[in-house]
């Protein structure tokens, strides 16, 4: 796929993510708060979130971006997965430092908008563990609905996890 456009909105851009974003994403992957409903635990240094990320960027469908709030030091970062024609799954992390701001929100919304409009997706699903009550939140604000619930479906550090599916689909 290729490198996905910037986005912004008031007080948030997007841009696209880059392996040099390690350094500041490590503060949300090497944090075990942040990390906890993660498919894995934690990073234990820099180098293994660079590649974390050079890893997700290459995999077929992804479309990633560092979330900013004037397209300097990443303080989160938003993906969108095409999966199938039309169907996508979208990804969040934050550091801590940046929650609160409604920068998930504004990024969420972006993406959303970019996958159904550029992209022409008709759902975007998002994969959450049920005990995640701040990204159930974040996603059900940004219009998704829950779907299911997939007992078992996760082996992660925390053991074996059940995920809520959220779904979006084009209005």
């Amino acid at each position: 796929m290729p490198t996905p456009a910037t986005l912004e909105a008031p007080g948030v851009v997007l841009r696209p993510l880059v392996v040099g974003d390690a350094q500041a994403l490590f503060a949300a992957h090497g944090d075990e708060q942040t990390h906890h409903y993660w498919s894995g635990p934690a990073h234990a240094n820099v180098a293994q979130t660079a590649q974390y990320i050079e890893e997700t960027l290459a995999l077929p469908g992804a479309q990633c971006w560092a979330i900013t709030e004037d397209g300097g030091e990443a303080l989160g970062r938003i993906g969108l997965f095409v999966q199938r024609e039309g169907v996508a799954e979208i990804g969040i992390i934050m550091r801590r430092d940046a929650t609160g701001r409604g920068l998930a929100s504004k990024a969420v919304t972006l993406v959303c908008d970019y996958g159904f409009t550029h992209l022409n997706l008709h759902r975007i699903a998002a994969d959450i563990d049920p005990d995640n009550n701040a990204s159930i939140s974040l996603f059900l604000r940004a219009g998704f609905q829950r779907e299911g619930l997939l007992r078992g479906n996760w082996k992660t550090h925390l053991g074996v996890r059940d995920t809520v599916m959220m779904g979006k689909l084009r209005e």
